[in-house]
């Protein structure tokens, strides 16, 4: 038992380490993605489709499938979710990719890096850290061009596209000694400089229903999964029940 158990510990110790080498960040709340809220969804679609896409593609997901999978009829997808056009002028088909209109160079030249595809984000990161990082930036004037940094993911490369909604804010500070006995300054809260147009409440809710959508991309199959697993260990489980009771009845001579 005592050798299970230091196996174990040492499983377990590698994954300790990483998690509290990651360094202090704020903020850092967890969430709780409830796959039968098709709703949440819906609402963190138009989120993505009108704050995200035009820079972030989603380009393993096409726009038809997200609506079949979300209960969106296609022409609602049309009209509420696709505000692009094609090469020739035409408005984006409702089965097409979601890709972004911004082509890699300008996008090179605007930020200095080709923002990432989000089909996978919630899936690499985990929901938790995409969760805190879209709540997570605040103003940084010593950063030109940007004048905003991030509590998540310091100084990163992306301007604030949700400031309108969450407004501006700045970090409260407080000072710290490691376990070297170093002091540093790490952030503790955030305090509004500029109001947005939502409460701090109504914003951390929108933030979760794009998190829930951007969940989804990541593994539209997810929910089907789990329903697939749990029928089949209720089969195995029937399978075991009736196995027994055949092997009791082809034994019961010999015994």
């Amino acid at each position: 038992m005592k050798k299970v158990l230091i196996i174990v510990a040492g499983l377990l110790l590698p994954a300790i380490g990483w998690s509290a080498g990651g360094g202090h960040t704020y903020p850092d709340d967890k969430i709780e993605i409830d796959w039968n809220d098709k709703a949440a969804m819906q609402r963190g679609a138009r989120t993505f489709v009108n704050y995200c896409l035009s820079c972030h593609a989603a380009s393993y997901s096409r726009f038809n499938r997200v609506g079949q999978d979300l209960g969106i009829p296609d022409d609602l997808v049309l009209e509420n979710l696709i505000f692009t056009t094609d090469v020739n002028g035409d408005k984006t088909k409702v089965g097409a990719l979601m890709t972004t209109t911004m082509t890699p160079e300008y996008a090179e030249q605007a930020f200095g890096i080709v923002p990432p595809d989000l089909s996978l984000i919630a899936r690499s990161r985990g929901v938790n850290w995409v969760y805190n990082y879209l709540r997570g930036f605040y103003v940084d004037e010593s950063r030109d061009g940007l004048g905003v940094n991030n509590g998540v993911f310091a100084n990163v490369g992306m301007p604030h596209v949700l400031a309108e909604l969450q407004g501006l804010q700045r970090p409260k500070y407080q000072t710290q000694t490691d376990s070297h006995g170093n002091e540093q300054e790490i952030i503790v809260g955030y305090e509004i400089l500029k109001a947005g147009s939502m409460t701090k409440s109504e914003y951390d809710r929108t933030i979760h229903d794009l998190v829930a959508f951007l969940d989804y991309l990541a593994e539209p199959y997810k929910q089907t999964r789990k329903n697939v697993g749990t029928g089949v260990i209720i089969f195995l489980f029937v399978f075991l029940i009736l196995s027994y009771v055949l092997k009791k009845e082809y034994w019961k001579d010999v015994h």
